[in-house]
């Protein structure tokens, strides 16, 4: 076979990018596909460039075997792998599934540790060696890649593991995966292992060396890096690291690492990294499997920057806090979050973004109120900034302005609001009852400025997700004829409430009403 981890002209060696997210990554608990979605994430993977895809275990099921059999048919440039046990039965099936594919593989895999010869395979060396020869030889038979896997080789005597990965090659496999099934390895030993058995094993070179590493400790990614140095040429990973127990290596975070520190890393894989993100809300979406918001390279806070002395320093240039930019994996762009640590940098250059120009007072103004709404709650949205700077604008030569307000509401009325106004630079409060909480602020607005208007319309809806969202409050007050509209945002539905009748208050006095406030305090 020729070797394709060469690349031309290239100075850089290639890595065979291995993706198992629809057989390895299936196995995660709650992460199971259907058919087509099994089939839409296989695309997915084809059209980003992956090498070969494990499509999944054909044994296993019939819905697995009908699944890997259609993506093989399917696909035309990527390699269709199908897992088997180190069983005739199951090497048969494998070579079924994958015998319409233009690039078959068999992967075939046996334990090899002396816990797992113990106490799961209850076999001596010399009967798994036999069973590799005799196995591997039958895959062989049907498709020419067959790829060879010895189970838990981290935990593994060296001596038995060159025994084991000779006569795989011996028997005609291609490829030799050497996994940290159980994530108990730390790169120094897993590049020392790889390294070590491709110097001992006389016909290393007959196969391309493969990792596949699981994150229990949180090292998979590290290790399969390392295994790379040690001269591993084809890497095994999952789409945002899903798989067994805590996971697999990520291919996201590999193929980027490789990508950014290609000076100390001097290798290309044939991932389309554009891609990188969208492949990741397919899988996401496909098993119903989230994406933590930290997570590298795809999480939604990957490319976020809160932090006021990071936003200044991204708005002067974007190197100073990203290795990457968010294109080269397919996001649109940085998102500076609007949050309490947000300074005024950051919050100039989004309302700049969102179209307002406001003059020094007005900007100050709109910063206070920001950061005393950033600290209510947890996420402040873009149209959580429109509506406060808004309604400041709105509001900014109001006669009558909210200074306070306490409801006490409940199952037992009459429900009550303490209300303190400011009216043309007067503080008044009045302690009112009514109908229920509204009607109460409601009144206290008509005892500390008497009016007769009508109620025409009253209507709240969220302006962003969250039970911390932020409330807007639509008011529409007639008098006369005339009919004017407030609009009020706030956390608290209660203030957002007074807020808006006091917009549409101050409309109607502007248009020549009269004030007849209380006495002030």
């Amino acid at each position: 076979m020729t070797n394709p981890t060469q690349t031309g002209g290239s100075s850089k060696e290639r890595v065979l990018i291995f993706d198992t997210t629809l057989r390895d990554g299936e196995q995660c608990p709650g992460a199971t596909m259907t058919f087509e979605e099994k089939l839409e994430v296989a695309d997915a993977l084809d059209i980003m460039g992956v090498d070969i895809i494990e499509a999944g275990f054909p044994i296993a099921s019939e819905g697995d075997f009908e699944a890997v059999s259609e993506i093989a048919r399917r696909l035309k440039r990527a390699t269709v792998a199908g897992l088997a046990r180190a069983i005739s039965a199951d090497i048969a099936r494998a070579g079924e599934a994958v015998r319409h594919a233009a690039k078959p593989r068999i992967h075939t895999f046996v334990s090899v540790s002396p816990i797992h010869l113990e106490y799961q395979m209850r076999k001596s060396q010399q009967e798994v060696l036999d069973i590799i020869t005799a196995t591997v030889t039958q895959a062989r038979n049907l498709v020419e890649d067959v790829e060879w896997s010895g189970m838990d080789a981290t935990r593994t005597p060296i001596d038995y593991l060159c025994r084991a990965v000779e006569t795989a090659i011996k028997a005609g496999a291609t490829t030799i995966n050497l996994p940290d099934t159980v994530g108990y390895a730390t790169p120094d030993e897993y590049r020392a292992m790889f390294k070590s058995v491709r110097e001992r094993v006389p016909n290393a070179d007959k196969a391309i060396f493969s990792a596949h590493c699981h994150n229990d400790l949180g090292l998979a990614v590290a290790n399969s890096l390392a295994a790379i140095e040690g001269g591993a040429r084809q890497v095994e990973c999952t789409i945002n690291g899903i798989g067994e127990r805590a996971g697999n290596a990520a291919l996201e975070e590999i193929v980027m690492a490789l990508r950014v520190r290609g000076d100390v890393l001097p290798y290309e894989t044939g991932i389309d990294a554009t891609q990188l993100m969208r492949v990741s809300k397919a899988v996401s979406g496909a098993c119903s499997f989230p994406v933590q918001y930290n997570k590298a390279i795809v999480g939604r806070n990957a490319f976020a920057h809160e932090s006021g002395i990071h936003q200044d320093g991204m708005l002067k240039n974007n190197t100073t806090y990203e290795i990457m930019t968010p294109a080269s994996v397919g996001v649109t762009k940085t998102s500076l979050v609007m949050g309490k640590h947000s300074g005024r940098a950051a919050f100039r250059s989004k309302l700049k973004e969102m179209g307002y120009e406001l003059g020094d007072n007005q900007l100050e103004d709109a910063f206070t109120r920001f950061k005393a709404l950033a600290d209510r709650k947890k996420h402040v949205y873009d149209e959580d900034i429109e509506a406060l700077v808004d309604e400041n604008i709105a509001t900014a030569h109001d006669r009558i302005k909210l200074e306070s307000l306490t409801v006490i509401a409940g199952t037992r009325g009459p429900q009550r609001a303490t209300m303190k106004l400011d009216v043309e630079g007067r503080h008044v409060t009045e302690e009112v009852e009514g109908n229920g909480p509204i009607d109460a602020i409601f009144n206290a607005i008509k005892a500390i400025v008497p009016h007769e208007v009508a109620l025409e319309l009253y209507d709240v809806h969220a302006v962003t997700e969250g039970t911390d969202a932020l409330a807007e409050v639509t008011v529409r007050l007639s008098r006369d004829g005339s009919s004017v509209t407030g609009r009020g945002a706030d956390p608290d539905t209660l203030v957002a409430s007074a807020k808006a009748y006091l917009v549409a208050l101050n409309k109607l006095i502007a248009r020549g009403g009269r004030l007849h406030a209380q006495a002030a305090e």
